[in-house]
């Protein structure tokens, strides 16, 4: 199953970067037994400023029929590692065409895009920077696989 990160915002180069590159490459290397990856980000603008509306028409527009939406929100659902790895590949055993993991922009996302998910995920009650979370979530991504694949990466 193919995984996309689609996000609002360009990432420049920098630290955040170089630790998506790098949780990327590990997860498509011990996702692929598995059935997982590869994943792919892919970075939206809404060069004309118009808001979490504009930005869900964006992000709604680049979601293909018959993907998976996990949506990205402060108010989503707190879940383990391990929860995590396991909604994964519940996922994966569906089969849908592709996975898309949607990080709103600076203001969040809209509530049309919350509706267009299945699940909406949360990293903790406080809020994050939109260009975190896709470091955060590029290393759960990782963190799954490893758990998935018996690796001792993630510890109890």
């Amino acid at each position: 199953m193919r995984l996309r990160i689609l996000a609002m915002g360009r990432l420049r180069n920098g630290p955040e970067k170089d630790l998506i590159e790098d949780y990327v490459a590990r997860f498509n290397r011990s996702g692929r037994p598995l059935g997982l990856g590869p994943v792919e980000l892919t970075e939206l603008e809404d060069k004309k400023g118009g808001g979490k509306a504009a930005e869900a028409a964006l992000l709604l527009k680049a979601i293909p029929q018959g993907a998976a939406v996990i949506a990205l929100d402060e108010r989503g659902k707190l879940q383990s590692s391990p929860d995590f790895a396991a909604h994964l590949s519940q996922i994966r055993d569906a089969a849908p065409s592709e996975l898309i993991f949607v990080i709103g922009g600076a203001d969040g996302l809209d509530p049309a895009v919350l509706q267009r998910a299945q699940s909406v995920l949360s990293f903790g009650k406080m809020v994050w920077p939109h260009m975190l979370v896709r470091v955060m979530l590029s290393e759960q991504l990782y963190r799954a696989a490893s758990i998935l694949a018996g690796g001792p990466y993630h510890r109890v």
